[in-house]
């Protein structure tokens, strides 16, 4: 069975403080609606495993394939209330990794081996690594097989300076994407404000925002399609 591995955070709050945020729900669904459309199996993971706080406000921009989707109690048990852990985890059963976004994934994703550890082993095994929106927080701290950061002379996207801007995040946010990709010597690539837009290079696939789901999911079908 091919699979692939979605990523999703722990996080439930900006940092420290009480605002509450988590995974954004639509950069989960819309993704894994149109992958398992395609014939593939899906696994959650989560830097501790377990429960996975959604964002509130991602509901209110849910379609109704998602929301039918979040309704399922299979997903609601494996994807949201009982994800692997890292350690769960074995790298070789997957084709694909892919990192959901929403806020919380700043603070959990970057420092976490584990995760680490899947995804630079997808890699080096001809898997694709691919993300979508602050899901990029994941790919921040890989590194290719030759020592260079993963993301080193990438053409890559993310939720960019601009739309933390029109979010309201720009001061609480730990990092932003576009200087922290650029500190790794990637280039990243940006399209108007929340506007759907996914790019490849190599095997590295990102979106720029929660519209971008889908986008990233037909780049890694069509990726996935050419190599087999």
């Amino acid at each position: 069975m091919k699979k692939i591995l979605v990523v999703e955070t722990n996080q439930a709050t900006y940092g420290r403080r009480s605002e509450a945020t988590g995974l954004w729900l639509g950069e989960t669904t819309e993704f894994v609606l149109a992958v398992q459309a395609a014939g593939y199996q899906v696994d959650y993971v989560s830097p501790k495993g377990g429960y996975v706080p959604l964002d509130p406000r991602s509901m209110e921009y849910a379609d109704q394939a998602s929301i039918k989707l979040y309704q399922q109690t299979s997903f609601q048990q494996m994807a949201l209330a009982h994800t692997l852990a890292p350690a769960d985890v074995d790298p070789a059963a997957y084709v694909a990794i892919y990192y959901a976004g929403g806020h919380g994934v700043m603070w959990d994703f970057p420092a976490n081996q584990g995760l680490r550890q899947i995804a630079e082993d997808i890699y080096r095994h001809g898997g694709y690594i691919s993300s979508v929106c602050h899901g990029i927080a994941g790919l921040l701290n890989l590194y290719r097989p030759d020592g260079e950061n993963l993301l080193q002379g990438k053409q890559v996207t993310g939720f960019t300076t601009g739309e933390e801007i029109l979010a309201g995040k720009r001061r609480i946010v730990p990092f932003l994407n576009q200087e922290a990709v650029k500190i790794r010597g990637g280039y990243f690539v940006k399209k108007r404000p929340y506007v759907s837009f996914a790019l490849r290079d190599g095997r590295l696939i990102t979106g720029q925002n929660p519209f971008s789901a889908r986008a990233v999911a037909q780049e890694l079908l069509t990726a996935l399609a050419s190599v087999q």
